[in-house]
């Protein structure tokens, strides 16, 4: 009897292919996710400044915020302790502005009285032009035939009241009240996150301690650090950029020393500006004759600058967040090239990232 070949057991069936929907679910959620954060971000694309700026204040002043919160007096009147610091940097920009705008007015009658005079008599030869060592004839020449004559219809006049002038002026207005805005926006989402206060630091510090595990934290509190010790060395170079300036503009004899060196401690807290002021000092003592003073403030004031901007300010910032000098020198100048103001800040924060990453490489 021939026995029959065996059969084969029949193959058993496919697997079911649910591994394969939950990762194509996934992927796909993912997708969409993605896309929705990205309009999200495209719809509010114009407030993006805002919030970085309200953002950059915010991580300065935490410190600030977490030491009133822990005063007894301040236990739990979180609403209390965001409005009043977001009144005082309020007053802290709309003080300077409104002291310069007041001053501006009261010499606004002066200014229109001079430019009347500019009209019907010109400018006469500065004191100062004989004075100086060559130039003097050529200098003399030009003035008088350019400047020394009355002006009325001269074509520097006609020009003031060109469509090119009157475009100007408007687009200036415009700016002047964008910028009203956005500022007034960045108090409102200050005070959004004082209110939040502990809570949203909490979420951040367990939303990247989720996604990136530990080390996403402390690339975190790295980060604000870093934004935290830019704003502190720009603050504290100003200050002292501004005092000896001050002190500059009292030997050199100028008036409003005390609003002149304010201004340019302002000025200085942001790289590069101070010469704009002390320079426009020094066009006042040579347009009063004080060539020598004029020179030496100019002088002087370009020392201090180029002291502060490569070496103070370099130094305080790495301190504070263990940065190298070139690190935080190019993180400082290229973040404010490529984003502007806002990028002093982001700069050095991006450059702690570039060192995390490298020493994470190299250990």
């Amino acid at each position: 009897m021939i026995s029959s070949p065996p059969v084969a057991p029949p193959e058993p069936p496919d697997a079911p292919d649910l591994p394969v929907r939950p990762k194509k679910q996934r992927t796909a959620s993912l997708v969409l996710y993605i896309g929705l954060v990205l309009l999200a971000l495209w719809v509010v694309r114009d407030f993006i400044a805002v919030v970085a700026w309200a953002g950059v204040i915010a991580i300065a002043l935490w410190p600030v915020l977490r030491k009133v919160e822990g005063n007894r007096w301040f236990t739990g009147r979180t609403t209390l302790i965001a409005a009043v610091l977001t009144l005082l940097i309020a007053l802290l920009v709309v003080l300077p502005v409104g002291i310069g705008i007041a001053q501006a007015l009261r010499e606004a009658h002066d200014m229109n009285e001079w430019f009347k005079t500019v009209q019907e008599n010109g400018i006469p030869l500065p004191d100062f032009v004989q004075h100086l060592p060559f130039g003097v004839q050529q200098i003399s020449g030009w003035w008088q035939a350019n400047l020394a004559q009355p002006l009325r219809g001269s074509a520097a006049m006609k020009g003031l009241h060109s469509p090119t002038v009157m475009t100007l002026g408007r687009h200036f207005g415009a700016r002047a009240v964008h910028a009203v805005m956005v500022f007034a926006f960045v108090l409102v989402t200050l005070f959004v996150i004082f209110q939040a206060g502990p809570r949203l630091s909490g979420s951040l510090l367990k939303a990247m301690r989720r996604g990136f595990g530990d080390d996403g934290a402390q690339l975190l509190q790295r980060m604000a650090a870093a934004v935290r010790g830019t704003v502190s060395g720009l603050v504290v170079v100003g200050l002292g950029e501004g005092a000896l300036m001050g002190a500059a503009y009292f030997v050199t004899g100028l008036p409003h020393v005390a609003l002149l060196g304010f201004v340019t401690a302002i000025a200085a807290m942001l790289p590069f500006c101070a010469p704009i002021t002390f320079g426009i000092a020094a066009l006042w003592l040579l347009s009063q004759g004080s060539v020598a003073a004029a020179i030496g403030l100019v002088v002087f004031g370009s020392v201090v600058v180029f002291v502060a901007e490569h070496f103070v300010r370099p130094v305080l910032i790495g301190n504070s967040t263990r940065l190298p000098f070139l690190l935080v020198l190019f993180g400082i100048l290229g973040g404010a090239e490529t984003f502007g103001l806002l990028g002093i800040f982001i700069g050095p924060a991006l450059m702690t990232v570039l060192m995390v990453l490298w020493t994470d490489l190299v250990q």
